[in-house]
């Protein structure tokens, strides 16, 4: 095959991979595609974040009613950035749709997982503690809870000096 010819079945080739990845199901069809491995799109209504520091992307005003989520864990927050930016955008996200507690859902474990004006998300804050449960950890001191008492250290006693009395 000419060199021309090949350069042109590779063009094709990486034109229709890409063609299929730019091919999202809406939101609302994703429970028909469990243990596939799609992409699926819709404008994320709320970033929640959970118990545990799990952040959810909620897709309907009413999350209970809602077939598909996205979830995010606390350990992959680094990799995948500032997922709160989300708020209110469209994003196409890749992923093998699972089933969990009757819905369909999709794990963000990489920033890679979403194409299209949503790729690019701003990392995560410097000061933004993953481990805290995604609370701020300026290192500042924090007061000890009321009802605790203080532990007291305990004193060495001073005993009196005895001073000899000049024996003269």
């Amino acid at each position: 095959m000419p060199l021309q010819g090949k350069y042109l079945l590779l063009m094709a080739t990486l034109l229709l991979s890409t063609l299929s990845w730019t091919d999202c199901l809406p939101f609302e069809q994703a429970k028909k595609h469990v243990g596939e491995i799609k992409c699926v799109t819709g404008r994320v209504v709320r970033v929640k974040q959970g118990e545990r520091g799990v952040h959810f992307l909620d897709f309907c005003e009413d999350f209970r009613l809602c077939p598909f989520t996205v979830v995010v864990f606390p350990s992959d927050l680094k990799s995948v950035g500032d997922v709160r930016q989300l708020q209110g955008r469209i994003v196409e996200i890749h992923g093998q749709v699972k089933e969990y507690d009757g819905r369909a859902e999709i794990i963000l474990e990489e920033y890679r997982q979403l194409s299209g004006s949503t790729a690019r998300i701003p990392p995560l804050p410097k000061n933004y503690d993953v481990e805290n449960k995604g609370r701020y950890s300026a290192g500042t001191f924090s007061h000890p809870k009321a009802g605790k008492a203080p532990s007291k250290k305990r004193k060495t006693a001073k005993l009196p000096i005895e001073v000899p009395e000049n024996s003269e």
